[in-house]
């Protein structure tokens, strides 16, 4: 019989010394007591579910037998209903599990992780097209002088000028908007970890004149007619009612938003560096497959920056 440590509930025996649900529920039970955020704990419960109902289907439920051959059978199984990257998605929280495992020493002396001979999944690295900043200009027209026409202008041109992500732009509260200075504050981004962005001059025109209409005592800055803060539902509701309007073919998501703003960006000579903490990206790699940039976009880089042109 083995102990496993928690760092919230001291020692969990464990009546079978490698039975995989009583492995993964200790696993979901650490992650909690080192702070993880709910959305971080949803994702890895979901996709630990995933691999447990897998290997009932294999009868298999001690992690003693778990193979690297059965890993990579798991892969391809998931490969035939998601795409590169939801199969990467479903990867992680298994080999963070398996790593935790071997960390925490609850299996016998010389098991050997299976995880450490498989390869993750390769992800496509081919860059994401953002939304064309035309197909802004006709989203914006579209918005009225009323309430929801003044908010949805203001959300829409706060999104491309922040770059956040959808649930820290909706998370955003009155009291984190500087709207002499543009500076933001994000406080919970991806990871927990709070950065500034920031709003042009445009921008924060636009909140103004919404905040203007507001009668409520919400400390949200983006709410909903009945008062209440806004949903990922809801912007995503507000989207399609404006590029319907239009004839888009494509209806745009919060992160085509994102996506045209780490491009614009870049292309307007944004240092690489500064835009990635901009965005709040953890490294480089990730900040590649934002930028889409054309041949166009390569020769007037070169053009700006051609050592001969410059120095000779």
């Amino acid at each position: 019989m083995y102990a496993l440590k928690t760092q919230d509930q001291g020692l969990i025996t464990l009546s079978q010394q490698d039975y995989l649900p009583i492995l993964v529920e200790s696993f979901l039970i650490d992650r909690r007591s080192q702070g993880l955020s709910p959305e971080t704990i949803e994702l890895y419960t979901k996709k630990l579910q995933y691999f447990q109902q897998y290997c009932e289907r294999q009868a298999l439920t001690q992690i003693s037998q778990l193979t690297s051959d059965f890993i990579r059978r798991y892969l391809l199984e998931l490969a035939e209903t998601h795409n590169p990257g939801g199969v990467h998605a479903c990867f992680r929280p298994l080999r963070t599990m398996l790593y935790w495992i071997e960390e925490e020493e609850i299996m016998p002396e010389g098991w050997k992780n299976p995880i450490r001979k498989v390869k993750a999944p390769k992800l496509p690295t081919d860059p994401i097209e953002p939304i064309q900043i035309e197909e802004i200009h006709q989203l914006l027209k579209t918005c009225q002088n009323n309430y929801s026409g003044l908010r949805d202008k203001a959300m829409m041109l706060g999104l491309l000028d922040t770059g956040a992500r959808a649930k820290e732009f909706l998370n955003i509260n009155l009291e984190d908007v500087d709207l002499t200075t543009g500076a933001v504050m994000i406080r919970q981004g991806k990871g927990r970890k709070p950065r500034m962005v920031f709003l042009g001059r445009k921008t924060i025109r636009a909140i103004r004149r919404y905040l203007r209409y507001r009668k409520d005592n919400h400390p949200a800055l983006w709410v909903s007619i009945h008062g209440e803060r806004m949903t990922y539902a809801a912007l995503r509701c507000l989207l399609r009612r404006r590029a319907e309007k239009i004839g888009m073919k494509s209806i745009p998501t919060p992160h085509d938003f994102r996506r045209a703003f780490a491009l614009v960006m870049l292309r307007n000579g944004v240092d690489i560096f500064a835009l990635q903490k901009l965005m709040g990206h953890s490294d480089l790699q990730i900040l590649r497959r934002y930028l889409a940039q054309t041949d166009q976009d390569i020769h007037t880089a070169h053009m700006r920056g051609s050592p001969v042109d410059g120095n000779l």
